[in-house]
């Protein structure tokens, strides 16, 4: 992957091929109350990309990312929400990082993404605002690009379904090279209370049976005419045929998310409002998730979360080192966050309690150990 704002991923595609995210659905069964949900969705609504290039009153249009590499230091985050289920900092994200909505976000969504190039890890923050040298949002989660992983059941992301953002992304790098190799991030204005994965939550505003839940999967249906289209057009909709759209936040019908990019041409993306709901199938969702049948199971094991000294002078550095069963992914705060393996080395200043999380679709489990600096 390139450095900088909405540089190109080099046809690195997130997330292992066996992904949710990057499956074929062109053959997937039809949910027998896929015209139920499209009637409820309003069967004449057109797909409306909320990408763009320039800006709308004064914002632009899209929702941002930004690569950073290894020289990118660590930045804290200071939770004003959702803090519980949110993975803590500290995050390679720079406070001048590019902002959804920038340069005048307003109250929106305010999502901060960043991938880091020298690890694989994707960072997303929600409601975000810089504070100094630091970060404040009401949510954020990081994810390992390398693996499936998934967020516990039951809990948010930087997105009300709990998933991911940049993976689900319109990129015009992807449209430019003639491909889109994964399912593309949709919103709907009403959804229930209750989730398909990959999603892990929920943000009901309706108890309507035929509102969607968060993570339902539509797919344009094979027998759709794209030859009409522009080849970038044509890029979108074979994406939708051969891997669809999930459902991810409540917000306008049929928004299509995307990446603000100069190079995008407003007028042609217009002309996807042509193709309708009704041109859309739901893809069959089984299971679907509610409050009466969330899977439950073990949270990891911590065996032990060690340092290879206890006590070090200022700025020495110390190892330290777990053994932990059962964690799709791991963060060791501060100084370290997001780490794979089985140890990582710091240089406190001063003395420090340092916290290694252990996560899994069934919860988190922690451990400390401190480190006396003199």
């Amino acid at each position: 992957m390139s450095l900088g704002a909405g540089a190109s991923l080099g046809g690195f595609v997130p997330f292992p091929p066996d992904s949710l995210w990057n499956t074929d659905i062109s053959s997937a069964p039809v949910d027998p109350n896929s015209s139920a949900v499209i009637n409820f969705i309003g069967s004449g609504i057109g797909i409306h990309a909320d990408f763009g290039s320039g800006q709308n009153q004064g914002s632009t249009i899209g929702i941002p990312y930004l690569i950073v590499g290894a020289q990118q230091p660590p930045v804290t985050v200071n939770f004003t929400a959702f803090g519980s289920e949110s993975d803590p900092g500290p995050m390679p994200i720079p406070v001048t990082a590019p902002m959804e909505g920038y340069p005048n976000p307003g109250t929106g969504d305010r999502h901060v993404l960043v991938l880091d190039n020298s690890n694989c890890f994707l960072y997303e923050l929600f409601s975000s605002s810089a504070s100094g040298n630091a970060w404040n949002a009401a949510s954020a989660a990081v994810w390992d690009l390398l693996s499936n992983e998934q967020r516990p059941y039951t809990w948010t992301s930087a997105d009300a379904a709990g998933l991911p953002i940049f993976p689900g992304l319109a990129r015009y790098d992807e449209v430019a090279a003639g491909k889109i190799s994964h399912a593309l991030r949709f919103t709907l204005q009403q959804s229930r209370a209750a989730f398909v994965l990959p999603a892990t939550h929920w943000a009901a505003n309706t108890g309507n049976a035929a509102a969607a839940p968060m993570g339902m999967r539509m797919r344009l249906k094979a027998n759709f005419d794209v030859s009409g289209y522009s080849p970038p057009n044509q890029v979108i909709l074979n994406a939708l045929k051969k891997y669809g759209m999930i459902m991810a936040d409540n917000g306008s019908n049929m928004y299509l998310s995307g990446t603000p990019d100069v190079r995008w041409d407003n007028n042609d993306l217009h002309a996807l409002g042509q193709v309708k709901s009704s041109d859309f199938e739901v893809i069959q969702m089984t299971p679907v998730y509610t409050q009466n049948n969330i899977p439950s199971g073990a949270a990891p094991q911590i065996t032990s979360f060690t340092a290879s000294s206890n006590s070090i002078a200022a700025g020495a550095q110390v190892t330290l080192s777990w053994l932990v069963s059962g964690a799709s992914y791991l963060i060791v705060s501060p100084d370290a966050g997001a780490v794979r393996g089985t140890g990582v080395s710091v240089a406190p200043a001063q003395s420090t309690i340092y916290t290694l999380y252990a996560t899994n679709a069934f919860g988190r489990t922690t451990a400390t150990v401190s480190i006396a600096v003199h």
